[in-house]
């Protein structure tokens, strides 16, 4: 019998450079996997912290030695000298959105995908609002195509319930995709499900086929009453973005969270609740949940209400950041038994910087945040509010786990060699437009200090960032999963 996915969680957590700059390696060793020997990091893995060396082989970790001996070396292609350094999986993100195709104004997988290994992760899931929509096989078979040919990271991709591509998610290959996307309420077009009899049926299956439903929660009809309402008695159509969280209230994030809920414990489908931004959603999972869990992202963990009075639009997204009281009690839940949250995700919506411009109701909703999510989770870690073992728990296992990815997000023999090496360091350096590698240009964290760097980023066993260089002939993989295994 499989055991229910938060008790799958428990038991798989028991087991310098200066400067950050584009610099194209053309060496052919960087392009085709290599034989390589991480040595003398300390490396972070299943909730342990050990000294060890890598040998990869073939894209693959072959082994984890204490201590490989000097005269082994010169059999390597690559040798990286991780003294000093933080050896851990790389990051999974669970979700991003990389606009192409239809969007590629504002961002494309390619250049995303670049800004993704920057940043220390290896593997990303992205969502089905693109144009088309990727709510059909063939059109998920598209955006395939698209990615084998620009994706320098691993990909996967949801596809999105609508009110009537019940038959698509009936016949699609289950283990070709993380899950479904359904949004639950902000959304355009057919992607907004909210007719009770079709929530029914996309529960349903979901369950049959062992997939998770990712959800986004938030009952557009308070969203759409609270608007009239400010705007009538602002008598402005576009209200400041001081009113975003108010507009997109607490009461529409639960109303809509409670119902997926509900659903979730009629079907006893795994439900996985993306980017939570209240107190009171936490509370309303119960111990006996076990089908259900969190994500909350980066940018409702770093921001709160207070700063929208500097950063403005440019931290509008949907769910709307909302108190200082919610994002701490985000991040206690990133460490507590319960209720708790399962991942950190990104949310990663760049849009141009023209497009974030206006109030409440016209500046575009979401904010590029992959490149520096690593770094900015690490500050975390700085401040005690988690440690560098639960960070690569949050960060790269639980993700493997909850969405059965199959062989990636741990560091064991056997797995694809999906690896970030990072380092703190005294003096801290700072996030720059120049830094910027996202399509988009501009980051929310521009101005930011950090003490972590990402240092190197290998992707299936291939060197595909190293301290500012970066490996433009290098391609990801199809990440491929095993929806149903018993672990």
């Amino acid at each position: 019998m499989c055991l229910p996915m938060c008790l799958r969680l428990m038991i798989w957590q028991s087991q310098r450079n200066d400067t950050y700059h584009l610099d194209i390696m053309n060496d052919t060793t960087h392009t085709t996997p290599q034989t390589m020997l991480i040595r003398r990091g300390t490396i972070i893995n299943e909730g342990v912290r050990c000294r060890a060396d890598l040998i990869i082989e073939n894209g693959y970790i072959k082994e984890i030695r204490d201590e490989v001996s000097t005269e082994e070396q010169d059999k390597f292609n690559v040798v990286i000298d991780a003294e000093g350094c933080i050896v851990m999986p790389g990051v999974i993100d669970t979700h991003v959105h990389f606009r192409e195709p239809g969007l590629t104004h504002k961002a494309t997988m390619e250049t995303e995908s670049r800004a993704a290994a920057y940043g220390g992760v290896t593997s990303v899931f992205d969502m089905p609002n693109t144009k088309p929509q990727t709510t059909t096989i063939e059109a998920l078979q598209e955006k395939k195509n698209i990615a084998r040919q620009s994706m320098h990271v691993n990909y996967a991709f949801f596809i999105g319930a609508t009110n009537d591509n019940i038959d698509e998610l009936r016949t699609i290959d289950a283990n070709t995709i993380p899950g479904i996307k359904l949004f639950m309420g902000s959304s355009t077009g057919n992607m907004l499900v909210d007719k009770e009899r079709t929530l029914d049926e996309i529960f349903s299956v979901a369950k049959e086929k062992n997939l998770v439903i990712m959800s986004h929660c938030e009952d557009t009809d308070i969203i759409n009453k609270n608007m009239q309402r400010v705007i009538s008695e602002l008598k402005s159509d576009d209200p400041d973005v001081t009113y975003h969280p108010l507009i997109r209230s607490e009461e529409a994030c639960i109303k809509s969270t409670e119902l997926a809920v509900t659903l979730a414990r009629k079907h006893n489908t795994a439900l996985h609740i993306a980017h939570i931004s209240t107190a009171k959603e936490l509370s309303l999972i119960e111990e006996k949940d076990n089908n259900i869990t969190l994500e909350a992202t980066t940018a409702h963990l770093l921001f709160s209400q207070q700063d929208y009075a500097t950063l403005g639009t440019l931290i509008k997204c949907n769910p709307a950041i909302k108190t200082d009281d919610d994002r701490q009690a985000l991040r206690n839940a990133l460490t507590q038994t319960a209720p708790h949250i399962s991942t950190i995700g990104t949310d990663h919506a760049p849009h141009t910087i023209e497009e974030k411009q206006g109030g409440a109701a016209k500046a575009m909703s979401g904010m590029p945040m992959i490149q520096f999510s690593l770094v900015a989770m690490l500050s975390l870690v700085d401040k005690d509010i988690l440690t560098l073992e639960q960070l690569v728990t949050l960060m790269c296992h639980n993700p493997a786990t909850l969405f059965a990815v199959e062989r990636r997000g741990f560091l064991r023999k056997g797995y694809a060699a999906d690896i970030t090496i990072i380092k703190r360091d005294d003096t801290p350096w700072e996030i720059t437009k120049e830094c910027v590698q996202s399509k988009c240009g501009w980051s929310p964290l521009e101005g930011k200090h950090f003490h972590w760097k990402v240092l190197q980023t290998i992707c299936n066993g291939t060197l595909i960032y190293d301290n500012g260089r970066f490996s433009t002939q290098s391609k990801g993989q199809e990440i491929t999963f095993q929806h149903g295994a018993c672990y």
